[in-house]
């Protein structure tokens, strides 16, 4: 039997990011690689993005009724005023002032307008 001591694994605790005031979090969708006609672009040209996933919004906004918007909702956001949060390797979370968000993506047969 060997006399070493066991090592117990810590798991890295996970980052949460809530964001503050009127501002919600994003995940910015990937920038397309493909035209919509399906023309490939090369490599360094890309079509940028302004589309998005929720990811968390701020208790501020989500006791305001004038914002219907919640977790997971897909939103098209003006990205003049994202700030980028480094928690990621591929850099896609941007918390995004609710003023910045210029649509909201629904489905046309939900029956409470979300």
């Amino acid at each position: 039997m060997s006399a070493e001591p066991t090592r117990r694994r810590v798991r890295p605790s996970l980052e949460v990011v809530e964001p503050v005031g009127k501002r919600i979090l994003i995940r910015k969708d990937e920038d397309r690689k493909q035209t919509r006609t399906g023309i490939h672009l090369p490599d360094k040209i890309e079509i940028p993005t302004i589309t998005g996933r929720v990811v968390a919004v701020s208790a501020q906004v989500g006791r305001d009724e004038d914002y219907p918007i919640k977790d997971y909702d897909r939103v098209l956001f003006n990205p003049k005023h994202a700030i980028p949060v480094d928690l990621e390797g591929d850099n896609r979370l941007f918390v995004i002032p609710i003023e910045d968000v210029v649509a909201v993506f629904r489905r046309g047969g939900d029956a409470d307008g979300r």
